[in-house]
């Protein structure tokens, strides 16, 4: 892997492949069971990207719920709730986001070079705008969490974000829970936009896991220093 984290992709989406309706309130996709399962993902990796896309659209805390798996972590000598990590590309972040709002560790927003000033200004402190080049680079981006002692990132979305990640070919492991309903609307958003992908039928996955959640299905995918 070099000079990067351990990248684990997490995503649930429908049977045909949607994470989202074109309603106004978020789809549930998943269950309290699977809730719990990915609160325990969390709680074993270092620190938990999300593109600012879904900074804006779902304001999501990215905390780790469970008060027991907090204190394990602090036992460890570890902090209770991962670094936060979110992508920009235009800057338009709402410093009242609770992504900024909540949780005591850091809150990292990279961005491209040109938007690094203004955005610092507007953030006041709320979170550290990290220079990752002109346009963004996803490569520097991962060396610098790596330089900050990130050893396993868990990357949470939107699709935009994980489309980057799996054609940038840096995804080691990819789980994916499958719901059991369609959404059919094209204009609904999806697990993964149209690009390049080096997971392809000359170089799959290796399906590592098959785990039932109720109605629902976890798959669990090594692509990357795992694959074998």
């Amino acid at each position: 892997m070099g000079d990067r984290p351990y990248v684990l992709l997490s995503c649930a989406m429908s049977v045909d492949g949607y994470i989202d309706d074109a309603a106004p309130e978020r789809l549930r996709l998943s269950s309290a069971a699977d809730f719990d399962r990915v609160d325990a993902v969390r709680a074993s990796c270092d620190a938990i990207l999300v593109g600012a896309g879904t900074v804006r659209a779902d304001d999501p805390k990215l905390l780790i719920r469970s008060q027991a798996r907090r204190e394990r972590r602090a036992s460890r000598g570890l902090p209770p709730d991962l670094t936060k990590v979110t992508l920009t590309w235009s800057g338009d972040l709402d410093p009242g986001a609770r992504f900024f709002t909540t949780g005591e560790s850091p809150k990292l927003v990279y961005a491209p070079s040109g938007t690094v000033a203004e955005l610092a200004g507007r953030l006041d402190g709320l979170g550290e705008v990290v220079d990752a080049g002109e346009p963004l680079e996803l490569a520097a981006v991962l060396a610098d969490l790596s330089a900050r002692g990130v050893r396993r990132l868990m990357v949470e979305g939107g699709g935009a974000v994980h489309t980057l990640f799996l054609t940038s070919g840096v995804v080691d492991e990819l789980q994916l829970v499958v719901a059991p309903f369609f959404v059919g609307d094209p204009s609904a958003p999806r697990f993964v936009r149209s690009g390049v992908f080096p997971q392809s039928p000359e170089r799959p996955m290796r399906l590592a896991e098959i785990t039932r959640i109720g109605d629902l299905a976890l798959l669990r995918y090594l692509a990357g220093s795992e694959r074998g």
